[in-house]
């Protein structure tokens, strides 16, 4: 991670950020020597050194409000869920600033079942429908169309005329404050000696680490491509090899034909192609490198909560 010149630091908002791979992002801009804002809706200040304006990116008006006449080289938009978010972002922001990264999501190709890896043209924004009137304002309905929610929200800010790059991150792994609780879910059943609901078959996933997530978005804010990248480390990953990594014991599968099963647990293939990444300039670690010391993390923060 290089620093930059005094008169070359950047201006810099993250939208979100004060978790997880968002903290990290935020270490690394400031430790660059980037002039960082950090807009959220004040659940939690930022480090020291960063400013915080506090406002509910779904109130337009509070928005406009709370940015005033600041503009941004780039805005990093850790929390656009729906296209309506991504439709007030875009005329928000669009006077702003000269970039825009979205944090995307791999689950945009949950359509997808391919043994090889899937590239970016398998769901391109440009062509995928929006629809502003479904109820994205209801938390229940937006959770259970996550992906949907996502594949739209690129739609809207990958229209014509807009600076816009779409990250779509894999599954996450490591760093003692993950939250999701997806590892510590097989940690206790192992524990416990209780099955892991699998589907048959079930497929492997890709992975990337915490930080290494973290250096990618760094990165990203400091180039010039546009469109959607897909984010993950080499080397996908099955629910065994994850077990394998928490250790504790052999471990039970129980095969769930319909319903819910266990995280990290896939009925469709769609692991992730980086070819343009790494053609772009980031070279990305393998998950063999990092697995091990990334469960052990999670689960030595997992115990530090109890």
């Amino acid at each position: 991670m290089e620093s930059h010149p005094a008169d070359m630091a950047r201006h810099v908002l993250v939208i979100g950020g004060n978790r997880y791979f968002g903290k990290r992002l935020i270490a690394r801009l400031v430790t660059a020597g980037d002039h960082v804002t950090v807009l959220n809706r004040g659940s939690s200040p930022p480090p020291p050194g960063v400013v915080h304006l506090v406002a509910d990116r779904d109130d337009e008006a509070a928005l406009e409000a709370a940015l005033g006449d600041r503009t941004f080289d780039v805005v990093l938009d850790q929390v656009c869920y729906t296209p309506r978010q991504a439709a007030i972002a875009r005329r928000v922001f669009a006077p702003r600033t000269r970039r825009y990264v979205m944090t995307s999501t791999v689950e945009v190709y949950e359509y997808e079942d391919s043994a090889a890896p899937v590239a970016e043209g398998a769901v391109d924004p440009r062509t995928v429908d929006v629809d502003l009137e479904l109820p994205w304002q209801d938390p229940e309905f937006a959770g259970s169309h996550y992906g949907e929610g996502k594949r739209q929200a690129e739609a809207v800010l990958a229209a014509p005329g807009f600076p816009y790059v779409g990250v779509r991150v894999a599954h996450v792994l490591g760093g003692a404050d993950d939250f999701t609780g997806r590892v510590t879910h097989y940690a206790d059943r192992l524990r416990a000696g209780e099955p892991i609901a699998v589907p048959a078959p079930n497929h492997p996933a890709t992975y990337i680490n915490v930080e290494e997530i973290a250096d990618f978005l760094f990165w990203a804010a400091g180039q010039d491509f546009t469109g959607p990248v897909n984010a993950a480390s080499h080397g996908p990953l099955t629910t065994g090899d994850i077990v394998a990594a928490i250790g504790g014991g052999p471990a039970r599968y129980r095969t769930v034909d319909i319903g819910e099963v266990s995280p990290f647990a896939f009925r469709r293939s769609y692991g992730m192609d980086t070819t343009r990444a790494e053609q772009l300039g980031f070279t990305f670690s393998h998950s063999g490198e990092w697995l091990t010391d990334a469960i052990a993390q999670t689960l030595t923060g997992a115990k530090g909560d109890n």
